[in-house]
C-alpha cells in the first residue's frame, strides 16, 4: 500500500498506508483525518473533500473531469492544483504523495 503524506492547514501532518484502488478521500476517512469532511460520502457533488495535490505529483493523480472541475469552479479558495480527493484513486505511483487540506473545511 503506498504511504500517501496529508498535510492539514495548521501544519499537522499524517503519512498514512492508503490501499490501491481507494481513492484519497477514503484513505484520509478510514485514518481519522480531520480536514476530509465528505458530506456527500464520495459521490462528486459537494465539494467537502477538496484538497490540493502538490506539483510534482499532478501526472500521478491523473486528470481531472469536467464535472469536478465545475464543482471546484464554485470554491473561492480553487488552487491550479485542486481535486475532489474522491476522484483520485491511489495507485503504487503515488508513494509519497503529498496532499494539502483547505482551512475552509474545518
Amino acid at each position: 500500500m503506498p504511504v500517501i503524506n496529508y498535510i492539514e492547514f495548521d501544519g499537522s501532518k499524517y503519512s498514512v498506508e492508503v490501499a490501491e484502488g481507494a481513492n484519497l478521500m477514503q484513505g484520509a476517512l478510514d485514518n481519522m483525518i480531520e480536514g476530509i469532511i465528505a458530506e456527500c460520502g464520495g459521490c462528486c457533488v459537494c465539494c467537502t473533500c477538496h484538497c490540493m495535490i502538490d506539483p510534482q505529483w499532478k501526472d500521478a493523480a491523473g486528470s481531472i473531469t469536467s464535472g469536478e472541475d465545475e464543482l471546484l469552479e464554485m470554491l473561492s479558495e480553487r488552487q491550479d492544483n485542486s481535486r475532489l480527493s474522491c476522484q483520485v484513486t491511489v495507485t503504487a505511483s503515488m508513494e509519497g504523495m503529498v496532499v494539502r487540506l483547505p482551512e475552509s473545511q474545518y
